[in-house]
Order: structure tokens, then sequence, then C-alpha cells
């Protein structure tokens, strides 16, 4: 059944605007009764006034009694039968009272029909009329032999010939019959309508569903802008990477939150829709975070083709620029190595034959004064020579030798004791140690030696007058480092300033008179053959801190 495909609660509301209806159009039937009365005027006879008070009373007795009896009978298309078969008893009774065959209130059976075929469909409304015909030919028929005498009748004492009664019902009953088609057929249609609108709305939803699920689920940020400029869409990707809400920015004017937008909005308009209108800019998040986003921004189109809007498409560029970073840092230091490791080959042959004869020179000769002085310049920068091959060497590739179980804290310990001899050292720095005891990693011996002595020989390096050296060992982890060793050094020194801390891991970049940019260079790649980090955090006139990150041993 039609009927059935619609919501109970429906239903129950549609039956109870059925109840109002019939209580209002009754209640328009008291009132002209009691304008009659009161105004003494002949709209409705004063025989019939009684008739009409008895069935306006009925209505209202019989709607209270449909309204409790829907609470406890729930099947809606019993109430609606029990209540048109009344409304037909009560309008025949209507008719009767009336004049009968000159009553013109015979009309009330279409509405009857009518909202049976809204509530019982086809076969509900057939029947309906089915009722209505037998009753009004009923009634006329008792009225035509005399059975029943109508108490009011407008047509007086003159005679109705059978042909006039027999054309009257013949005439309501088609009537009620093809209402009951019309009324039948419409509210089908409605219904066929209101399934196929349901479907529609239902793929609607579904494919909008698909097209959100699909907007929200993308990595990349997605915002729409109406033509004023004003934003109108903002997905989750793009709140992660803006640290914006929605609310935050919903109708807020692009620009505002996008400066860079104005940029890319003027090229746009200033060259075809074609030309790619992509950039990457440095922003700036809700949250102060530094971000690289790449853009890229385009007009956004109706199914007609015509302009709508305009919609930016923006990605989260930091991570990707930091691996391209380290990959062409990795690149250049790989190039380094190797070619430092085949010039260190080279030198170092040649520098070896030199300072054999040197030793066999300086052991056998007897030299006095200049010459002396001489031979210790040239054993000096001998060394000197040696060092920095030995660097070159390390830098190319650190020491082979075999990783051990090593205690951190003694490393750093010997290497503060070894500092305290070296002409760096002066009496106005003071040492503070904070170590773990459980500083265990495995790693080579020398390669870290190699770390913790240039970190605390460059932190040394840059305090010339006085201050304070600080050396820190803990137990860490964060996301990339479950378990791990965190050593910070510090000093009060100097300070590096922006330009000279992003630079300060290269090769051969130094900031020292009689440095090789070597030492850092070298560290860095130790801790990176070790699988830790480091990071350099400085300020101008008040110091350095560096952190290593070191995995520790686990069994």
């Amino acid at each position: 059944m039609e009927n059935d495909r619609l919501e109970p609660e429906n239903l129950t509301r549609r039956i109870h605007w059925l109840m109002l209806g019939r209580v209002a159009i009754v209640t328009f039937l008291l009132g002209i009764a009691t304008l009659s009365e009161f105004k003494e005027t002949e709209l409705l006879p004063q025989r019939t006034l009684t008739f009409y008070y008895i069935i306006i009373l009925a209505t209202y007795g019989l709607s209270f009694f449909y309204l409790l009896f829907l609470h406890i009978v729930k099947n809606i298309r019993v109430n609606v039968y029990i209540q048109t078969a009344c409304d037909v008893a009560l309008i025949t009774y209507m008719v009767y009272v009336t004049g009968g065959t000159s009553s013109i209130y015979s009309v009330f059976y279409t509405l009857v029909i009518i909202y049976s075929a809204l509530f019982l469909g086809r076969g509900g409304s057939l029947i309906t009329a089915s009722a209505c015909s037998i009753f009004y030919g009923a009634l006329l028929d008792l009225e035509y032999y005399g059975l029943v005498i109508p108490p009011y009748s407008p047509l007086g004492d003159l005679p109705f010939l059978a042909s006039y009664v027999f054309s009257r019902i013949i005439t309501h009953i088609l009537s009620f019959y093809l209402m009951a088609f019309l009324a039948s057929f419409v509210v089908e249609q409605e219904k066929r309508a209101r399934i196929l609108l349901a479907e529609k709305e239902d793929a609607f939803e579904q494919l909008d569903m698909l097209h959100r699920s699909i907007v929200e689920s993308v990595s990349l940020g997605i915002l729409t802008i109406n033509p004023t400029g004003k934003i109108k869409s903002f997905n989750r990707a793009a709140q992660d990477i803006t640290d914006f809400t929605f609310g935050e920015v919903e109708d807020k004017d692009i620009k505002e939150i996008f400066p860079f937008s104005a940029d890319m909005l003027i090229k746009r308009e200033s060259y075809s829709e074609s030309t790619d209108n992509r950039s990457e800019v440095l922003w700036q998040t809700n949250n102060n975070r530094k971000v690289v986003l790449g853009c890229l921004l385009s007009s956004l189109k109706d199914n007609r083709g015509e302009k709508i809007g305009d919609i930016m498409i923006f990605q989260d560029l930091t991570a990707l620029k930091k691996i391209e970073e380290n990959y062409e840092k990795s690149r250049r230091m790989a190039l380094i190595g190797e070619m430092a490791f085949r010039l260190a080959h080279e030198i170092r042959n040649p520098l070896a034959s030199i300072s054999g004869c040197i030793q066999m020179l300086s052991r056998d000769l007897q030299l006095h004064d200049t010459n002396e002085k001489l031979m210790r310049i040239i054993l000096r920068g001998k060394e000197q020579l040696e060092f920095f091959m030995k660097d070159f060497l390390l830098l190319a590739r650190p020491t082979p030798g075999a990783p051990a179980l090593i205690n951190v804290t003694e490393i750093i310990d010997d290497v503060l004791e070894a500092l305290q001899f070296i002409p760096d050292w002066h009496e106005g720095i003071a040492i503070k140690k904070n170590l773990w005891s459980g500083a265990i990693i495995y790693a080579n011996r020398t390669d870290i030696r190699h770390v913790m002595w240039n970190l605390l020989l460059n932190a040394l390096q840059a305090m010339p007058a006085q201050g304070t050296l600080q050396v820190e060992t803990r137990k860490s982890a964060d996301d990339s480092f479950p378990n791990c060793l965190e050593i910070a050094v510090s000093d009060t020194g100097v300070g590096m300033n922006e330009n000279d801390l992003g630079q300060i891991f290269e090769p051969f970049y130094t900031t020292k008179e009689r440095g090789t940019g070597l030492g850092l260079a070298i560290v860095n790649r130790i801790v990176e053959y070790n699988k830790g980090k480091i990071k350099m955090v400085s300020e101008v006139g008040r110091g350095t801190c560096c952190f290593v990150w070191l995995p520790i041993y686990d069994k």
C-alpha cells in the first residue's frame, strides 16, 4: 500500500490535521447557526437549528472520541475507516434535515472522499464513494416514496418527478466516483513524486557525503571563497595546517587570513586561467608556527561554466623542504667525503715520506740556534698537517673501528680533565656537571670522544675571558627516539647569529680565525653515523647550547 510507505508519525500528524479541519468546519457552521438565531435572519430556517446543534455537538463528541481512540488503537487505517463512516452518516443526516433532495450540503460527501483518498488510497476512496452513493441514494429514494420526510424543504408542497430524483442520484453517484478516481490519481502522483524526490534527496545526500568525505580525507588544505573574497568552506586538513578552526575563518576575507593571496589574485587576474598560479610562501600559522605553504589558486565554476568564486588548494611543504635540504646536504657531504677521502690518500703518502725524512734529519743532525728553531717550525707544521689530514679522513668516513659498550660519563670526565691542560684553558672558566650514571651507549669509543672533545673545546673557545661551561646528560624520549641519551653542552660565551647557526655544520665553515671548519661537520657526521641527531641553539651575547641525542644500548 502506498500509505504504508509513509512514516507513522507523519500519518498521525495528518490525522490530527484532519480532526482539526473537521472541528473548524463544524465551528463555522455553528457560527452561521448562531448568527441566524440572534439576527433573526433566514440564513437557516428556525426548524433546522435544533438539528444543526445536534450535528455540531455530535461532531465535537466524535472528535474527542477519535483522539482518544487514536491513542488506544495504533492502526491508522482502522481509525480512518471509522472516521469516514461516521462522517458519511453525519453528512447524510445533515442533508436530510436541510431539505433532502434540495439540500446543498451534499457537496460535503466529496470532502470525505478526498481525505479517504489521502489516507486509504484508491481502494479506500472507492469504498467511501460507494458508501456515499448508497447513503445518498437511499435517502432520496426513501424521501421519494414518502417513507422519510425532511423537516425542512425549500420546495414546499411542489411535487417532484421520479426522473428528477433519478437524475440527482445518478449525477451524485457519478461525481462521487469521478472524485474518487481523480483524488486517488492526484494522491498517487503526489506520492510517487514524493518517493522519487526522497530517492533523489537520498542520492544527493550520498553524493554530498562522498564529496565531503573526499574533501575532508585528503591531506591537502582546501578552501573556497565567494566572489567577494569571503571564505565559505575550510576542510579538516586546512584546519590542521593553519591551526585555524572553520568558525574562526568563516566569512572572513581571505586576504585577512592569508595576506599573500592578494598577489595570487592579482596574478590570476593579470594572466589567463591556463597560467600556472602556483606559489611557495613562508607563512606563520595561528599558533605562530612557521611553515612553507605550496598554494594553487583557481576559479570555482558551476555546471554551466560560470564563475561562482575561487578555490585555493595548499599543502604544508615544511617537512618536504627539510627532506630536500637534508638530501642536498647529504649529497654535498657525500661529494666532499669522496673528494676528501681521495685527496687525503694522495697527500698522506708523500706526507709520510716527508715526515720520516724530517725525523731522521732531526735525529742525525746537530742543529743550533736558527736551524733548530726552523726544524721545530717544520715539525709543528708537519703535526698540524697530519691532524688536518686525520680530520679530513674522519669527515669522509667515521672511524671504522668495532663498536662496544661505552660509558659516556667516563668519556666526558676524561675530556674535561684533558681540556685543563691546553692553551685555551684559563682560570675564569667554571665547570658545572649534571651527569646521568646510566649513560651507556653502543658505539665507537674514539668517535664519541672526538664528538665530546669538539663540543667542549668549542664551548671553551667561545668564552675567551670568563664564563660557565655546563655539561648535562639524561635519559630522554620523543617520537623519533623512544629511548635515547640526551647530551647538552652549553656555554655563556659570545653566541652566534641566525645566519651562522644555519651553516655551522657545513664543512669548512668557521667563525674562528684559526679554525678549519671541520670540527662540527665531523661531529654531525659521527652523530648521523650512529643514528642520532644534533641541534644547536644560540643567542648573540648570551651563549650557545648544543644538544646531541644518541640511542641508548638496549639488551
